[in-house]
């Protein structure tokens, strides 16, 4: 069976370009006996731009959704190199195949066109059965093309959505008696590894945790998701971080991976704050230390690494840190997205971080920036600081 005369199985339409009516009276009949109906006709570049960009012509007919473009190479005024050279300058029809009709002859402006963002080429005078099969090829990449794109349409859309319900597990700020709390985040993509979360269990008493899933995306994500539930869980029913910190080990540890080369875990930290006894005792999970701001910036107390990232191995030895708090004094738990702003080794880059946190103060401004700055290496990272106020302890303390 002659494939040049089977019709199309899906209605597809094509836009011809050429300033010889003869040559588009030809084409257009061309194309409608072999079954492509929806075929729209333009003499010049500019009238092209017309239609596809929704601008009715003088004859006020309604523009069209064209799926490929046969556009002649030499035309006056703006020729074929320059009309693909514009489609590929408009984000909205940069997608549309084009095949080029040219001479024998013009291979050197041909290859302009094709460089220019031309898909294809027939020559004249046009053998039916060639054109045909070009036009065939490039209606099947079209459709492949609108295929993955209405896929990443709606995987657009369902990161949005994931994102939005990421966020909406992150608790809001706490300001009670003894003390006030406040978060900065950003994620570096549509959805975050990083988290914090908090249990108020009174007005001098809070549990609160930052931890980092390793990597990034739906996986660091899914993994910073499930480790939230699990720190939420284990908040209502522990108030000591050893033993929050061994839950959400023990949970991970349970998860199975396809590629078991492949091994999910979080670094964190850990903090229950105890203004009647004067306190902060903390776990630090291979994170970034935490940061005991003294009254008036004079001195820093840093919390350090006190057991390895969770999700690594069965038995975790954890120990925990503890020391006094008094009324001014401010903790900083962050993530290390925001060391990544800083040169040099950890140690600089840490102190760095301390120094530019002294000097921000209580500027929100400030301290917003440090979410928005760009990172010296270059790739993006999510940041997360929770900022804690001590603003009393207890006179039995």
């Amino acid at each position: 069976m002659d494939k040049s005369k089977e019709e199309p199985k899906t209605l597809m339409s094509i836009l011809v370009v050429d300033d010889n009516p003869m040559n588009v009276m030809v084409v257009e009949e061309m194309l409608k006996r072999s079954g492509y109906e929806e075929v729209e006709t333009a003499q010049s570049a500019e009238e092209m731009l017309r239609i596809l960009r929704g601008i009715p012509g003088e004859g006020g007919a309604p523009p069209r959704s064209i799926d490929l473009i046969l556009l002649d190479l030499m035309m006056p005024a703006v020729d074929g190199i320059e009309a693909c050279r514009m489609l590929q300058s408009d984000e909205r029809l940069r997608d549309i195949p084009v095949i080029i009709v040219t001479a024998i002859g013009d291979s050197r402006k041909l290859a302009e066109a094709l460089d220019a963002g031309a898909n294809d080429y027939v020559t004249k005078p046009i053998n039916k059965i060639e054109l045909l099969a070009r036009i065939r090829s490039a209606l099947r990449l079209k459709r492949e093309l609108d295929w993955h794109k209405e896929r990443d349409l709606r995987l657009r859309e369902e990161l949005n959505l994931a994102r939005q319900v990421q966020e909406a597990v992150f608790p809001a700020g706490v300001d009670e008696e003894a003390y006030r709390i406040r978060s900065y985040f950003r994620a570096s993509e549509e959805l975050a590894g990083d988290l914090y979360a908090w249990h108020v269990l009174d007005s001098h008493r809070v549990m609160i945790a930052v931890m980092d899933a390793m990597g990034h995306g739906i996986s660091s994500s899914l993994i910073s998701m499930f480790t939230a539930s699990v720190l939420k869980e284990a908040m209502h029913a522990q108030i000591r971080p050893e033993r929050i910190v061994g839950e959400a080990n023990r949970r991970l540890m349970q998860l199975r991976y396809g590629n078991e080369l492949v091994q999910y875990y979080s670094t964190g930290i850990c903090a229950w704050i105890d203004l009647r006894e004067g306190t902060v005792e903390c776990v630090n999970a291979g994170h970034p230390p935490g940061l005991v701001v003294r009254r008036g910036g004079r001195r820093v107390e840093r919390l350090g690494a006190t057991c390895p990232p969770v999700g690594v191995f069965e038995d975790l030895a954890i120990r925990s840190e503890k020391v006094r708090l008094e009324p001014g004094d401010t903790i900083y738990l962050y993530t290390d997205g925001l060391m990544d702003l800083f040169p040099g080794d950890a140690e600089e880059k840490t102190n760095a971080l301390i120094e530019r946190l002294a000097r921000s103060g209580e500027d929100e401004e400030a301290l917003e920036e440090l979410l928005v700055l760009g990172s010296l290496d270059k790739r993006p990272d999510d940041r997360c600081l929770v900022r804690v106020d001590v603003k009393g302890v207890a006179e039995t303390a």
